[in-house]
């Protein structure tokens, strides 16, 4: 698959070191020597600082996990999503939780997309792919609610 150029400074944002090496390792299969720059914090209060560090330029997607400690994902995008120089970031929720409540929640709070955290190396790779694999207008725009959550079988 081929990746557009301008996806190349993505943040992960997971208090699980597991998750966090995973996703590492699949986005170094992905892009398979091009040059991906991805910034992993543990929890809100790290990407808030990382933000506030790197920005701008701003990363073109945030991969965000919702139950972490010190500042929880919600009280992220919320964050995000207020202040003017952050609040047009794509924000990917990455969670565990497949619960519908938090589903909607999440959508009206404004992230782009959510995926539920797969269960094999192999779907966690595809999945990424397929995200990254959108352009920066499609990755931009929060789509219908029917297409929000991200399901790779």
């Amino acid at each position: 698959m081929s990746f557009q150029a301008y996806i190349r400074n993505i943040f992960l944002t997971d208090d699980d070191p597991d998750d966090c090496m995973l996703f590492l390792e699949a986005l170094q299969e992905i892009f398979s020597g091009e040059k991906a720059n991805l910034t992993i914090t543990n929890d809100g209060v790290e990407l808030m600082e990382a933000l506030k560090e790197t920005v701008p330029p701003a990363p073109e997607v945030i991969f965000l996990d919702l139950n972490m400690p010190r500042k929880n994902g919600f009280e992220c995008i919320a964050e995000i999503r207020n202040t003017p120089k952050y609040k047009n970031i794509p924000i990917i929720i990455f969670s565990t939780s497949s619960n519908a409540d938090i589903v909607d929640k999440m959508y009206a709070y404004g992230a782009n997309y959510y995926i539920c955290k797969p269960q094999s190396y192999p779907l966690l790779k595809k999945t990424i792919e397929f995200v990254l694999s959108f352009d920066l207008r499609k990755l931009s725009q929060q789509p219908m609610r029917e297409k929000f959550v991200i399901n790779m079988v």
